[in-house]
């Protein structure tokens, strides 16, 4: 009964985060107007990994040492910030979805992607969720001031590491939630026409989001 309440009282703040927009939702979105269910939630899995990469290094001390380091605080924050401006450029650059190209990728969920681009791979989609997501000094800092604070310290690993796989599970099970919503064909069209608009909104906001990163400063 413990470790169920204790669990209870981080699920309730973890989620509270969870829905917040970041750059996880974003490129969950993009995935799923432009490369179609398969690929978002292949993408999905990718975060929810990354989340236990999190976790394992939090319960190991290793969060801490990070939290504590200003060189390594840096070095990841830039490196996160690098691969968002990579996500953003690289949005920006792609040529816009004409009418014929939406109703061929409606029509194989994605698979088919623009007649100008090759299939994203599920191997592609995995490492871009994982990446997104490990890059972020935030959530170093976010899992450790949430362990630390909520889970006692008499907690054992083991205890500890299912608190991290369910945790996983809900964030894959939101990210599938919205990649349904966001594949939806209705959805999909509306986004499709917005042509060559909605390659820049994304890789500004992808932009904006390495930048917001790139400001972050340790605590």
């Amino acid at each position: 009964m413990q470790y169920v309440i204790e669990f209870t009282g981080l699920m309730a703040v973890f989620v509270i985060l969870l829905v917040a927009p970041g750059a996880d939702f974003a490129l969950i979105v993009r995935q799923s107007i432009v490369h179609g269910r398969r690929a978002a939630f292949i993408t999905s899995l990718g975060i929810g990994a990354s989340l236990m990469f999190h976790i394992s290094y939090t319960i190991l001390g290793i969060g801490l040492i990070v939290s504590q380091s200003l060189f390594l605080f840096s070095l990841i924050k830039w490196a996160g910030a690098a691969y968002l401006f990579y996500l953003g450029i690289k949005a920006l650059r792609e040529k816009p979805l004409n009418a014929a190209d939406a109703d061929k990728i409606l029509q194989t969920d994605g698979e088919a992607a623009q007649p100008q681009q090759k299939a994203i791979s599920a191997k592609r989609c995995f490492t871009m969720g994982f990446i997104t997501n490990a890059l972020n000094p935030k959530a170093v800092l976010f899992f450790l001031s949430l362990f630390s604070s909520l889970v006692s310290h008499e907690t054992p690993a083991a205890i500890q590491g299912i608190y991290g796989i369910l945790i996983a599970i809900v964030v894959i099970g939101w990210f599938a939630i919205v990649t349904l919503f966001f594949t939806l064909e209705p959805v999909r069209k509306r986004f499709f026409a917005l042509g060559a608009w909605f390659n820049r909104v994304t890789g500004m906001v992808f932009i904006g989001l390495g930048i917001k990163l790139a400001s972050q400063q340790a605590h």
